[in-house]
């Protein structure tokens, strides 16, 4: 009798427990979103008991995807000139190239850095056109031995739709003040004038870009149809025209650094989350970019 009231007793004590943990279930599924959105915040922004990067002596940066905008990696790169702990950066880069401006500012900056501290840019897959502009002034430049570089052109790209236009019947009305104020619309084109003021622009920022990559690597200006002209090397390649130092992985590229940086026992800066999300999204792109890049052969900064 004594076990049937044991048994009836843990039957009761089980069916409590079921009923709550079905209550909890059903809140859960009710909530998933916020749940899964409190859970993420949690992970990015849960104060750690140790900050283990204020012991880093050490930090890489990810040069990522097509170039549009410079403002994440130059607050980056900000933050890294003022961690007087950081004795030395990896710039990783894997970018087909992109927009003059950004490009322009982002190497800039890496020759800021290099001046307080030793930067070294390693190829990670491809480094081209103004991703290859951006690493210039590191202190060396190392190349993963399947790595696409170069690319030292510039394009202005349009599109005439005029055909397309008057088979739709759409005429468009343009009022205007100065010559150029058209120059590159997509709605007819282009006259001489206009192609000749597009080409100045084109000159003169393919001047800047191989006068840079020649004073930054010591290179002759006068042997820019070697390097540049808008060629496409394999990392031996690259190197034999002097656009690298090394061919190797990316054990050389952080050993090299260390060197340079003068530590004997590093400790890696530990990257944001956020960042790594950013950094893994950029790749996915780049990768399909440079896929793109390797078999039309265009340059696109």
């Amino acid at each position: 009798m004594f076990r049937l009231f044991r048994f009836f007793g843990l039957f009761k004590l089980l069916k409590v427990i079921f009923l709550f943990l079905g209550k909890v279930i059903a809140y859960i599924q009710k909530y998933f979103k916020t749940f899964v959105l409190l859970l993420i915040l949690l992970v990015i922004f849960y104060p750690k008991a140790e900050n283990s990067n204020s012991r880093a002596n050490i930090a890489r940066l990810n040069l990522y995807g097509v170039i549009t905008n410079s403002n994440l990696l130059l607050s980056q790169i900000d933050k890294l000139k003022k961690e007087k702990n950081i004795k030395g950066v990896l710039l990783v880069v894997n970018s087909p190239g992109g927009a003059v401006a950004p490009s322009v500012e982002i190497a800039l900056a890496i020759k800021e850095l290099n001046k307080i501290k030793p930067v070294v840019a390693y190829a990670s897959g491809t480094m081209a056109s103004g991703s290859y502009y951006s690493s210039i002034y590191s202190k060396e430049i190392i190349a993963n031995p399947g790595a696409l570089l170069g690319s030292i052109g510039v394009i202005f790209e349009g599109t005439d739709i005029s055909g397309l236009l008057a088979k739709l019947g759409i005429k468009s009305q343009v009022l205007k003040r100065g010559t150029y104020k058209e120059a590159g619309t997509f709605r007819r084109a282009w006259n001489v004038q206009e192609k000749q003021e597009l080409n100045k622009i084109l000159d003169n920022t393919y001047k800047m870009f191989t006068e840079d990559v020649a004073k930054a690597r010591g290179l002759n200006i006068k042997n820019a149809k070697n390097f540049a002209n808008a060629h496409i090397f394999t990392a031996k390649g690259a190197l034999k025209v002097g656009l690298i130092d090394k061919v190797g992985n990316m054990t050389l590229a952080k050993n090299e650094l260390l060197r340079f940086a003068k530590i004997k026992y590093p400790k890696w800066q530990k990257e944001s989350k956020t960042n790594t999300f950013f950094d893994k999204l950029s790749q996915k792109i780049s990768s399909k970019v440079s896929l793109a890049f390797a078999s039309s052969l265009t340059s696109i900064f």
